[in-house]
């Protein structure tokens, strides 16, 4: 039977419970796993096993630990995943894993905080393996997460409760590994750490433990129809939880988002429900007194300071049956998360036989949905795990985790020093999603509508031929980067494309250099070669050819940021390659959402002007395209129900003139040059160009009279209704009303006279945060309240 064990440990300054043991001395060296390299020999593997078989019989756990370094060292093989057997459920698991470093641009070069470690098996049992997904935060984030990805594995082996009860092992390791952090003499952990998942195999028994956002997932079959449904198997720690908020609290940690700490919104009032809507301002914790050290996770390993107000190392552990009914596990850092849902990622990864491929696909999507809703990206990383073979027979009685969660059993709470908070309790699933634009992200597309700095896409030095099109079309056809980009995104992919002739023996890209192009074969025939390791004189091993027959492509990940390349590419013949570079990717994919040209068109609507770049580009999201030849009729003599915006051509209006008189037609009024066209009962022709609109008053459910549009040449306009408007932005006149008040509203108090106010005019409010010299907060006008 699943069961959840919650581990809570609240104490006078909740730190973690102190492990007593000797400092445990690991090396500093163990390689990261490798993206790529051929396989070992099924020589080598079969002595491995003989080796694991005696080990185990011995229960060596120092041996067990010396084989970390080797194993972490491991290579995938060419085909991207790696299977490993569990002798004692005759099952296999069949894993993979990317990890990609975020693209920052005033910090291009920051290293990737996130690592990972798989060790399969772990220690001396063919039974038991090891996955962990470590995210590091602050200035050595990095380093943090590399030690916790060594020192916890060794400290889980060498517990004396790690065969007989895995669940306090596991607690004890991460309370020994946090207390390890802290007393590290290089490591200054004062306001860096990492977050950490892991999950343990143990033949049909998994244990998860989590401390911080990054997240396990379980795939879960379901109905008649085998429905696949995520399971979450971890909550993630943050204030957004009810039970987390009320512990940190009682720690002394003051909850506030940035807004209400630059006293943009009252810090009294908890301005956050669901992290739906948190628009990339979630709430923070801070000390008492200070603005530091804002974190937005209430558990993790290291932030020392941060442990002083309740950010403890205290995992969260899961004990859960694998059946027949669950396909594959995933585990991912909160870079996957932040736009993903765990449903998304499981629908993504059941998509694929091979998990290498779904790896991609997430960080692709993951990605792009970063680069869409923010201004930079964060770490990407993730590791998918395939359940094969397991029967129903070999499962055994066991309750279906659903049942767990339905009837939670009773929680283990430590408490240590003070009251417990309220009993634990399990949500089923994670909510945390977002699909606002972050602060960051809206400045930038402010900035460009008014300067007017937009990627433009490069000139072609080659003219395509419409199959030299429909080639790169039908290679990209269906690839995980691209699918998800609009038609005229594809258009505009096709025009950044650049043709690259080479020669027999050209080196396209060599193995351990870097790259930033994605190349699609035109023609000509290409060597795929790499080395495991990097020795004199060792030959490269051919692992594939691409061809324009095979609609070959590589680079992919190239696209998205710089890494030392798995392996090498060489022409064999004479051949033609089509390439597109990482700057031009992120220019197609950033300019597409954005759409500068709606929103500029949207912006230059009079009664939609004072709307904020956020509520533009939501309403950009719901203009319908609409298509017209020269000469067609685009309104006849009819109530005009939807703002028109001419996206090409023109289009002659025709109208009387009394219908000028109506105050909101702002678009017809400018066309009229003098008095004489606004005679009463005249007919009046006027032409709008291409960038222009009319229909404006249809948002505001007006209606001014009847008109006539016609098309004149092809017309493309961009359709507005009253419906959608509302739909995602609520109503015109409601908003109105509220601009003028807000504008009587500055208009009373004059901003550039602050210089002028006197503290005496002023009522001190709240502190937000003191020095020894000074203390920053709130005041308010004596006279007005505000």
């Amino acid at each position: 039977m699943g069961c959840i064990y919650s581990r809570v440990c609240i104490g006078d300054n909740c730190r973690g419970s102190s492990i007593n043991g000797d400092p445990i001395i690991a090396r500093n060296d163990v390689a990261e796993v490798a993206n790529f390299s051929p396989s070992s020999s099924d020589v080598e593997e079969g002595e491995i096993r003989d080796q694991l078989n005696q080990l185990s019989i011995t229960r060596d756990s120092e041996a067990g630990i010396r084989r970390l370094a080797r194993v972490s060292a491991q290579f995938l093989p060419p085909d991207g995943s790696r299977i490993v057997k569990i002798p004692s459920g005759n099952f296999e698991l069949r894993y993979s894993f990317l990890s990609q470093r975020g693209y920052y641009p005033d910090a291009l070069d920051k290293a990737n905080q996130d690592s990972f470690c798989i060790h399969t098996p772990f220690g001396t049992s063919p039974n038991d393996h090891f996955f962990g997904v470590f995210d590091g935060h602050g200035e050595f984030g990095a380093q943090c997460s590399q030690f916790v990805k060594r020192k916890l594995c060794e400290n889980l082996l060498r517990n004396s409760k790690f065969r007989a009860d895995p669940v306090e092992a596991c607690h004890a390791a991460f309370l020994a590994t946090n207390s390890q952090l802290h007393n590290d003499v290089v490591l200054d952990d004062s306001m860096s750490g990492t977050t950490a998942i892991t999950v343990l195999v143990r033949g049909r028994t998994i244990y998860v433990a989590n401390s911080g956002d990054s997240r396990a997932v379980i795939a879960e079959r379901r109905g008649k129809e085998e429905e696949v449904v995520a399971v979450d198997l971890s909550i993630d720690q943050t204030p957004f939880r009810s039970d987390e908020l009320e512990r940190v609290k009682m720690c002394g940690a003051r909850v506030l988002t940035l807004d209400q700490i630059e006293g943009l919104k009252n810090p009294d009032v908890q301005c956050w429900g669901t992290e739906e809507g948190d628009d990339g301002d979630p709430p923070r914790l801070w000390v008492p007194n200070g603005m530091y050290p804002g974190t937005a996770f209430t558990r993790s390993i290291g932030d020392s300071i941060a442990e002083t107000i309740g950010v403890v190392a205290n995992p969260e552990i899961v004990v859960f049956e694998l059946t027949q009914d669950h396909p594959f596990f995933v585990l991912a850092s909160d870079g996957v998360f932040e736009f993903l849902s765990s449903q998304t990622v499981v629908e993504m990864v059941a998509k694929f036989k091979d998990p290498r491929d779904a790896c991609a696909a997430i960080v692709a999507e993951s990605y792009r949905l970063w680069l869409q809703y923010e201004t930079r990206t964060d770490d990407i990383t993730v590791i998918i795990v395939h359940v094969n073979g397991l029967t129903e027979s070999a499962v055994g009685q066991s309750a279906s985790y659903g049942d767990v969660l339905r009837n939670p059993v009773p929680q283990v709470v430590e408490v240590t020093g003070s009251e417990s908070p309220s009993t634990f309790g399990w949500s089923a699933r994670n909510h945390r999603v977002r699909h606002e634009l972050s602060r960051a992200r809206l400045r930038a597309l402010e900035n460009s509508l008014e300067n007017g700095q937009t990627w433009v896409p490069p000139s072609s030095a080659h003219r395509k031929t419409w199959e030299e099109e429909a080639h790169i079309e039908q290679a990209l056809h269906d690839h995980f980067l691209f699918r998800k980009l609009t038609d005229s995104q594809c258009h505009v992919l096709l025009d950044c494309m650049q043709r690259v002739e080479v020669q027999p023996g050209d080196i396209i890209v060599k193995q351990g250099g870097e790259g930033d192009c994605f190349y699609v074969v035109g023609s000509g025939e290409f060597e795929v070669s790499a080395t495991q390791e990097e020795k004199d004189g060792e030959a490269p091993r051919v692992l594939q050819h691409y061809t324009a027959e095979k609609l070959s492509c590589f680079g992919e990940l190239a696209l998205m940021y710089n890494k030392p390349l798995q392996a090498s590419v060489c022409a064999v013949t004479k051949g033609t390659l089509w390439s597109l570079k990482r700057e031009d990717f992120r220019g197609i994919l950033m300019s597409e959402f954005s759409n500068l040209s709606s929103l500029k068109l949207l912006r230059s609507v009079d009664l939609l002007s004072r709307l904020s770049i956020l509520q533009l580009s939501q309403i950009s999201d719901s203009l319908s395209e609409v298509s017209f030849s020269n000469g067609q009729t685009i309104i006849d003599k009819n109530e005009v129900l939807a703002l028109y915006i001419i996206q090409k051509g023109r289009v002659k209006i025709t109208l009387d003139s009394d219908l000028l008189s109506c105050p909101n037609a702002y678009s017809l009024k400018p066309d009229i040059q003098s008095e004489d066209d606004v005679q009463s009962g005249k007919e009046l022709s006027i032409e709008k160009p291409e960038g222009s609109y009319f229909g404006e008053w249809a948002l505001l459910g007006e209606n001014i009279g009847s008109l006539s549009a016609v098309a004149v040449g092809d017309v493309v306009c961009a359709l507005l209704t009253k419906e959608k408007f509302e739909s995602v932005i609520g109503s015109l006149q409601k908003i109105s009303q509220e601009d003028h008040k807000s504008r009587d509203y500055s208009r009373n108090y004059e901003f550039s006279s602050l210089d002028k106010v006197q503290l005496s005019d002023l009522e001190w409010r709240k502190t937000l945060y003191s020095t020894d010299c000074s203390e920053i907060g709130l005041a308010n006008f004596r006279d007005s309240g505000r």
